[in-house]
């Protein structure tokens, strides 16, 4: 009888999900599986797609001389919203669906991926941006060159204090939903919150793009400043592009640690309801 009892307890708080164990400092032996390279690939591509439609909608509406013609900030934060979802949902089997260093960042404080994949990731990413930004310039190039290549920077009227601040929070926003929309728990029997972990990834960057245009253009992404950066080679952008590094960075580092501060405290609150009541 009290064997039963026993398993029926230990059935009772089993999980019903499983949490990966957490990636090597230094996975070197990944160097040698084709799914590593394929998943640097499907990196590359992704953040030349999303640089190449979003940049393009930023400078067919910047061409645009009536003040309601063109998709306005509305249009431009859904191409990026929009194309964020569509890519995480085509690449999230392949390589994770990161397209950004930041949130390629924010995985790896929370041992998510080791270091070689993330700084791989980071390669592929921002050579991926620099591409697609370079494929804008090739289909549109005097409206490119003459209205700024879609290149993030402080707009008139903002410190850099002010930017940087919006990239922080902006990025922990975003990467915050990744943490959220990833959690192992989401796809549990008794979590009650069934969710396509795109759809909110998405829409954190819609949203957040709503509130940033007007101050940085949003970046919340180093590979989309980067790429952009380096195609249009301005003075006035290199000059900002360290906000656009430091502030996603940061943002990261705040988003991972606040999950892990959450896991910590959930992990501590079941530890103590199960020594409280042991059989139930």
């Amino acid at each position: 009888m009290s064997k039963e009892v026993s398993e029926e307890g230990q059935s009772h708080h089993r999980k019903d999900y499983v949490e990966p164990p957490p990636a090597p400092l230094l996975d070197t032996p990944e160097l040698k599986l084709w799914s590593f390279y394929r998943a640097l690939i499907a990196e590359f591509i992704a953040t030349l797609l999303f640089l190449y439609v979003t940049v393009a909608t930023v400078i067919g509406h910047q061409k645009q001389t009536d003040a309601c013609a063109g998709v306005g900030f509305l249009g431009i934060a859904w191409a990026f919203g929009g194309m964020i979802f569509i890519l995480v949902y085509c690449t999230a089997g392949i390589s994770g669906g990161h397209i950004n260093p930041a949130v390629t960042f924010g995985l790896f404080l929370a041992r998510k991926v080791s270091l070689i994949r993330a700084v791989a990731y980071m390669v592929a990413q921002c050579l991926g941006a620099i591409s697609g930004v370079g494929l804008v310039k090739a289909f549109m190039k005097h409206p490119f060159n003459s209205l700024g290549g879609g290149a993030n920077k402080v707009a008139p009227g903002y410190s850099k204090g002010t930017a940087l601040g919006a990239e922080i929070i902006g990025t922990f926003v975003l990467v915050y939903t990744v943490f959220s929309a990833t959690d192992p728990k989401r796809s549990a029997r008794d979590s009650h919150v069934p969710v396509l972990a795109p759809l909110p990834i998405g829409f954190a960057v819609f949203m957040v793009h709503l509130a940033t245009i007007p101050i940085t253009g949003t970046g919340i992404n180093p590979a989309r400043s980067f790429g952009a950066a380096v195609i249009i080679n301005d003075d006035k952008v290199w000059d900002h592009q360290w906000i656009f590094w430091v502030g996603p960075f940061v943002g990261a580092l705040a988003a991972a640690a606040y999950h892990q501060y959450i896991l910590r405290a959930a992990a501590i609150k079941a530890l103590g309801s199960f020594r409280s009541n042991p059989t139930n």
